[in-house]
């Protein structure tokens, strides 16, 4: 069969609160239906082979590799990128901590640190530093050293622990 006739699969996937319709073929990245067939230019693609997290994206709340996961592996499911983490006018709290805290230099690592951070901060937010650390070891950074990002996700967890104090 010619690669122009490969099998088409119609799947449905909830993308940052969209309901999305798309033929595509079987073998597309998740990743590649984000970037290329949606437009969210966030995510990023670097290792293709889940070691550096550049590509993190959250499915159904929980951190994936979109450079090894299939567009089709998602149908049925709803998918966070960091483009959903904003409302459109207020930042995420994650996100203004990483520009407070200087934890991003030339950005292009970020989102997949923004989306783990918030996978971490959603399942555990009582963390200290040192489950941070280990949450986030699977992310690669080659320019800030990562003490800024640690800090970053430690701030927004101190701002949570103090909300809920606050609630009570």
């Amino acid at each position: 069969m010619a690669a122009d006739q490969l099998a088409q699969v119609e799947i449905s996937v909830e993308v940052n609160g969209t309901v999305v319709e798309r033929v595509v073929e079987p073998r597309t990245l998740l990743v590649d239906f984000l970037r290329e067939d949606l437009g969210l230019t966030g995510t990023k693609q670097s290792c293709l082979l889940e070691v550096c997290g550049v590509c993190t994206v959250l499915v159904d709340g929980r951190p994936v590799s979109s450079c090894t996961s299939l567009a089709v592996d998602a149908d049925g499911h709803k998918v966070t990128t960091v483009e959903g983490l904003s409302d459109g006018k207020t930042m995420h709290p994650l996100q203004e901590s990483f520009v407070d805290n200087h934890a991003l230099q030339c950005g292009f690592c970020t989102p997949g640190f923004l989306m783990m951070s918030k996978a971490l901060l959603d399942e555990s937010p009582d963390v200290d530093r040192e489950e941070i650390v280990e949450y986030l070891d699977g992310n690669i950074c080659r320019c800030t050293g990562y003490q800024p990002i640690v800090q970053a996700v430690e701030q927004v967890a101190a701002q949570m622990r103090q909300e809920r104090e606050v609630a009570r």
